[in-house]
C-alpha cells in the first residue's frame, strides 16, 4: 500500500509545487514507483513544473465522471516509474468532496509505492480535501516572516488531523545570509514552529529556471541535491540535512561574503 503525502504551505509562492515535482523525481530514480496527483482544481500547474501539460488527454474530472480509466489519465515520466494525474482546470468543488477524492485515490493505490499530493495553498476546502486523504504531511515554508507566520497556522491544522507524522521543509535559504545572521536558519524556524524539519532547500535560480521552462527533471544543482537527501530521509526515517553554510564559513567564507556584497 502507498505510503500518501501530502506537501502543502500556507501561502503560494514558496515553492512547494517545484519541491513536490523534484522529490517525486528523486524517490522515483531510487527505484520507488511514485504517483503525483495534483490536488488544486482551477489554479492546477503541476503538469506545467514537470513538462507534461501537452501530453494530458484525460484529467481527474474525467475519471471521476466516467469518461476513462484511471490508467488512461495517468502520465508517464520517460525512463521512470513516476506518473502524474492531472487536475481539472474547472470543476466543481461540490462534485470534488473528500470522499470523491479518498475513493479515486483508494482505486489506485496498491499499484505505487508514494503517492504525492500537491495540496492548494491556504485552508480553503481543497486543503481539507488533500490532508484528509493522505498519511503523512510535509509543510513548505521559506524563512521570509509571512510564509513563516502562514506555515504555523497550517501546522495548527495539520495536528488536528490523524496523520503518523508532520515534518517540515524550509525551501529558498540563502547560506551567506545565515551565516552573516540576515537570516533564519532552518533550525531555528523548525524550533520557532515546534515541528521536525526532514529538509532544508538552499535558493537556487537554477531551479526557478527550469521549473518556468517546464523541465524541472533535469536540474542537477545543489537544490536537487537537498532534496535528493529529503527523499533518503523519507525512505529511511532519518533528518540529514543539507548544509546551505557550507562555503560561506571561515575566513575563505568571509572573503567569498565581501566580495559579493553580502
Amino acid at each position: 500500500m502507498a505510503r500518501k503525502i501530502v506537501v502543502t504551505s500556507g501561502k503560494g509562492g514558496v515553492g512547494k509545487t517545484s519541491v513536490l515535482a523534484s522529490l517525486g523525481i528523486c524517490l522515483a530514480t531510487r527505484g520507488k514507483s511514485v504517483l503525483m496527483i495534483d490536488g488544486d482544481v482551477g489554479l492546477n500547474n503541476l503538469d506545467v513544473v514537470m513538462g507534461m501539460e501537452n501530453q494530458v488527454v484525460y484529467d481527474m474530472a474525467d475519471v471521476i465522471d466516467g469518461k476513462c480509466h484511471i490508467n488512461q489519465a495517468l502520465i508517464q515520466e520517460e525512463g521512470l516509474g513516476l506518473y502524474l494525474l492531472p487536475s481539472a482546470h474547472a470543476y466543481s468543488s461540490e462534485k470534488l468532496t473528500s470522499a470523491v477524492f479518498g475513493e479515486l485515490i483508494a482505486r489506485i493505490e496498491s499499484m505505487f509505492d508514494f503517492i504525492l499530493i500537491d495540496c492548494p495553498a491556504g485552508i480553503d476546502g481543497g486543503f481539507h480535501r488533500a490532508v484528509s486523504c493522505s498519511d503523512e504531511a510535509i509543510a513548505v515554508t521559506t524563512p521570509h516572516i509571512p510564509a513563516i507566520r502562514d506555515c504555523d497556522k497550517v501546522l495548527g491544522l495539520l495536528r488536528s488531523y490523524k496523520l503518523n507524522s508532520v515534518s517540515l521543509i524550509v525551501n529558498r535559504v540563502r547560506g551567506d545570509f545565515v551565516v552573516s545572521g540576515k537570516m533564519m536558519g532552518g533550525g531555528e524556524i523548525s524550533k520557532l514552529l515546534r515541528c521536525p524539519l526532514i529538509g532544508v532547500v538552499p535558493e537556487d535560480d537554477t531551479i526557478t529556471v527550469y521549473s518556468q521552462l517546464g523541465r524541472i527533471g533535469m536540474n542537477t544543482s545543489s537544490s536537487r541535491d537537498a532534496i535528493d537527501m529529503i527523499a533518503c530521509n523519507i525512505l529511511n526515517n532519518t533528518f540529514k540535512l543539507y548544509d546551505v553554510t557550507k562555503g560561506y564559513r571561515g575566513l575563505l567564507g568571509k572573503i567569498k561574503r565581501l566580495v559579493s556584497g553580502r
